[in-house]
């Protein structure tokens, strides 16, 4: 049973490509810092404000990279940039995940106790697993669903915090929904996940940076020092634009339910930085939690989704290679080991281990 388990796993293994895996586990680790590193700073800034020079420093960050490309000669042409029809989801992604859940949090924030608040924050991402099956028909396996409820377990496992004051009101509900806008922001930013990452995190980061600190400017908060707000922008170019752009590179690969589920492995990171930090002793939820995201991990690089299945025609233009049986067209010039140009799609039909990645979008009648 055991030599049948082990060779079920590393044939699952080969199937897929480990990458996008850990571009979401690297994207949970850099965000999963931002909480014990924040707690360096809000001493010196309040939270509207810190929250605003941590968007701005991703956008900025990223913008620096952009523009450092153009000087160099190196942009990525790899890339597609974000077109006409691609608005429309960013828009939505950067009202919802950038605007009105941060809004909709401070207010609830205020009427939750901390740990019910800390509890029901767990439900981001079921709550974009839970939009990206009913509203896009996203393909989410049993062997998917056991991890999404293992690593919900242990996220849920870290936040408790036993002996806190608990309650149930109007904020806890207020919560929720902030919980649901984020998951609205992650399957919005799926759907245009195949375009230039950079420029999608430059353009959430910017706007959501500028409404925060226009927020921060309305309620009288005073700006801190320079050197406060140099670290926060640099943190903020690490914890959010660095892990948004790895998240979104996931995504293309492993769609929103499993990379958002993977993503949720984050307070492990905090976890860890905060031992280090403040020479914290870990406790008996992290030792119970711990297994639990690793198995839930485990599960998803192991899952094997395999049946037949129509690829209908499409033209279209996003990051490819050549060495996958979807992109077998030819190149007059000199061909790179991944690029951007639009192309076509012949209709196919064939049966193979597949996720829910960008040429893999397809309904499901289960």
């Amino acid at each position: 049973m055991v030599i049948l388990s082990i060779q079920c796993y590393d044939e699952a293994v080969t199937r897929q490509n480990l990458t996008p895996f850990l571009q979401a586990l690297a994207a949970a680790a850099l965000f999963g810092i931002n909480a014990p590193l924040s707690k360096l700073f809000l001493g010196e800034v309040e939270p509207i404000v810190l929250a605003a020079f941590l968007y701005l420093g991703s956008g900025l960050g990223l913008l620096m990279v952009k523009g450092i490309q153009r000087v160099w000669g190196t942009a990525v042409a790899t890339e597609t940039p974000i077109g006409k029809e691609d608005i429309p989801w960013l828009a939505g992604a950067i009202l919802a995940g950038g605007i009105a859940a941060p809004i909709v949090l401070l207010f609830s924030l205020r009427e939750t106790a901390a740990a019910t608040a800390s509890l029901l924050l767990n439900f981001e991402g079921v709550a974009t697993t839970l939009i990206a099956a009913l509203a896009f028909r996203e393909a989410i396996t049993r062997r998917a669903w056991a991890a999404i409820l293992a690593i919900t377990g242990a996220t849920i496992l870290l936040s408790y915090a036993p002996g806190s004051n608990w309650g149930f009101s109007l904020g806890a509900l207020g919560i929720l929904l902030a919980c649901i806008l984020w998951g609205v922001d992650n399957n919005f930013t799926r759907n245009i996940s195949a375009k230039d990452p950079i420029a999608i995190v430059i353009a959430k980061g910017l706007v959501a940076g500028l409404f925060s600190m226009l927020l921060a400017t309305l309620l009288g908060n005073r700006l801190p020092d320079w050197r406060t707000i140099a670290g926060a922008l640099l943190l903020g170019s690490l914890s959010y634009g660095l892990s948004i752009t790895l998240f979104i590179r996931a995504m293309r690969h492993l769609g929103a339910a499993r990379t958002s589920t993977l993503f949720s492995t984050a307070p492990v990171a905090g976890v860890i930085l905060s031992l280090l930090l403040f020479i914290e002793t870990p406790g008996l939820l992290f030792v119970l939690a711990l297994p639990l995201m690793l198995g839930g991990a485990f599960f998803l690089v192991n899952e094997d989704h395999t049946h037949y299945h129509v690829h209908e025609a499409v033209f279209h233009d996003h990051w490819h290679s050549h060495d996958d049986e979807h992109h077998t067209h030819t190149h007059d010039g000199a061909l790179t080991t991944a690029h951007a140009h639009p192309h076509q799609h012949d209709e196919t039909a064939h049966e193979h281990h597949h996720l829910p990645d960008i040429t893999h979008r397809h309904t499901h009648e289960e």
